[in-house]
């Protein structure tokens, strides 16, 4: 086993960051349906 054993939180916590580091390869029409879905979420929560 290697020297640095993480738990399900920090497992999580290296996911995100690498996931965040990993350039979007996308294509456009995902992307606006993203940015979208992200402007509709927060037009409800305004409200």
């Amino acid at each position: 086993m290697g020297k640095y054993q993480l738990d399900s939180k920090g497992k999580a916590a290296v996911t995100k960051f690498h996931e965040k580091q990993k350039p979007a390869k996308l294509d456009k029409k995902q992307r606006l349906e993203k940015i979208r879905a992200e402007y509709l979420k927060k037009k409800q929560t305004d409200k």
